[in-house]
């Protein structure tokens, strides 16, 4: 459900950028789609390596498996983690992949055009992405609102703490890695970012999927 309704944000970039009658909006509203669309889908399939090893589609229930097994679906599957981490800095348009608003490009992008709150209400959007996809990846990976090691005894003292701070600490710890990436790394090429998610991320996800089924199959 989360994947497939963050999904619909598609139709507002393109529409966002065809409706200002510029083609550098226009061009900035296909790029961003493309990207999106591009690397949704192994976004999609490194989700599903901790639906495997939970054996539900619940988030509450992924997190009880997690206090259940006794650690994070992180460990186990690290190679998820890292293709979601990617994908959903990708899916958010963040450095190095914020090529919709390449500026020696194409201006600003999308919203080349806007100014005012039409322009803050894109923004607005993409930070509201960036907190979403972080706590998702902090639920299906992180163990969501538990706290480091949760059947640890040594770590009883941390028990007091409630588990919504666990869950904060967790989701701006992953905001603080769109912070970092921005004044870390250039900016790719657009063909080599298409190329990273289809030919590299894509096989890669399948890959790591059909092990954890492997793997899943023959513990069970």
């Amino acid at each position: 459900f989360v994947v497939a309704t963050a999904s619909i944000g598609v139709y507002g970039l393109i529409l966002g950028g065809w409706s200002s009658n510029n083609k550098f909006s226009l061009m900035g509203g296909l790029r961003s789609a493309a990207q999106m669309i591009s690397y949704e889908v192994p976004q999609g399939l490194a989700l599903v390596g901790p639906v495997l090893l939970a054996g539900t589609l619940s988030m509450v229930g992924i997190v009880e498996a997690q206090k259940a097994d006794r650690f994070w679906y992180v460990f186990p599957q690290i190679v998820g983690f890292f293709l979601y981490l990617v994908a959903g800095v990708a899916e958010t348009n963040r450095n190095p992949f914020d090529l919709p608003e390449a500026e020696s490009e194409l201006v600003a992008g999308f919203h080349t055009e806007y100014s005012g709150m039409r322009f803050a209400l894109f923004f607005l959007g993409e930070y509201a992405n960036m907190i979403v996809i972080s706590a998702v990846a902090t639920t299906l990976f992180l163990g969501g609102w538990l706290r480091p090691f949760p059947n640890v005894e040594a770590l009883a003292f941390l028990d007091p703490v409630p588990g919504v701070i666990w869950f904060a600490l967790k989701v701006f710890v992953f905001l603080f890695l769109y912070i970092w990436f921005r004044g870390t790394f250039p900016r790719y090429r657009f063909d080599q970012l298409m190329d990273l998610g289809w030919k590299w991320m894509i096989p890669v996800a399948l890959g790591n999927l059909a092990l954890t089924a492997l793997v899943k199959l023959l513990v069970a």
